[in-house]
């Protein structure tokens, strides 16, 4: 991928452009065709194909100054992950006390596990200690 920060402000604020620049995006973005091969494609030259992906981009920048969605989003998955992460070590401790407990606290374990090997548990540490 180009540059994940304007996919990611495609994906919110995509339906915000014009179809010419939500074409021209998704050519560049998605399909990861070059300045040339969408200039090509399309039968016009390369600098407004290039032309159109800056304005795109200023547009989106402008969206996500003025509405903050992609920012929101990110700090509360952040904050999710980080209480998800606190919950898990809770229990793990919880379990090491209680052995009695541990099949129990397996499977709760188990249902708090994504269900893909690509995703990443994101924690952020304040003061170096506990997570936030």
């Amino acid at each position: 991928m180009k540059d994940l920060k304007y996919l990611q402000l495609f994906d919110a604020y995509g339906p915000l452009l014009t179809g010419h620049q939500r074409e021209l995006c998704e050519l560049y973005y998605m399909c990861d065709l070059s300045l040339t091969e969408i200039a090509e494609q399309k039968g016009v030259s390369k600098q407004s194909v290039s032309d159109a992906l800056a304005k795109s981009r200023a547009l989106l920048d402008a969206y996500e100054a003025k509405l903050r969605h992609v920012a929101v989003t990110r700090e509360a998955d952040l904050a999710l992950s980080a209480m998800l992460t606190r919950v898990q070590r809770a229990l793990e401790a919880f379990a090491r006390a209680h052995p009695e407990h541990t099949e129990e606290i397996e499977t709760i374990l188990s249902l708090m596990r994504l269900e893909t090997e690509h995703c990443a548990v994101i924690t952020t540490r304040s003061d170096g200690g506990e997570p936030d």
